[in-house]
């Protein structure tokens, strides 16, 4: 699958952000992971300093999927580490996008997939198992829902209600 570039498809596709089909995602996120481009249709996770979840959905075959986390905006502790990032590699997702934080950078840099967080964090989250998978999250002020599509490059993220084309 060819990645389309952000800025195009906002260009080609005004109607779509006016309407809401097509949203940015606010421009808070850093790239992690070799892929600078991905997309996919998205998993949603909301949790909020734990990680057993993310760990259950991303053992699940990606398919080219883009799990998206709703952590709260947690700067306490990081959501995603290396083992994980080999993980949704070796399953084969597309990316992983995390409002909160990562950690094992340089092991996430060396995985074949596309990382967004808010930032790094060195601490290792709980282990609790709570949160809910598939359900609608809010990051940033962006609605996102389970099997919507992601598209991330270098310009930014964006979240439409279905596959796009140019």
């Amino acid at each position: 699958m060819g990645e389309l570039a952000t800025a195009e498809v906002c260009d080609t596709n005004a109607a779509l952000l006016v309407s809401g089909d097509l949203r940015v995602l606010q421009p808070v996120f850093q790239m992690y992971g070799q892929r600078r481009a991905f997309s996919g249709p998205i998993v949603t996770l909301k949790v909020f300093e734990d990680n057993v979840l993310v760990r259950e959905v991303l053992e699940s075959r990606g398919e080219g999927r883009v799990l998206v986390i709703d952590g709260g905006g947690s700067m306490r502790c990081a959501l995603v580490g290396g083992n994980l990032g080999q993980l949704a590699q070796n399953m084969g997702w597309s990316g992983v996008v995390v409002n909160g934080c990562i950690r094992d950078v340089d092991e996430i840099s060396g995985c074949d997939i596309g990382v967004r967080a808010l930032a790094a964090h060195p601490v290792k989250s709980n282990k609790k198992g709570i949160g809910e998978k598939h359900v609608p999250i809010c990051i940033w002020g962006t609605l996102i829902r389970d099997g919507e599509w992601l598209y991330a490059d270098c310009d930014g993220i964006l979240v439409s209600k279905s596959e796009l084309s140019i």
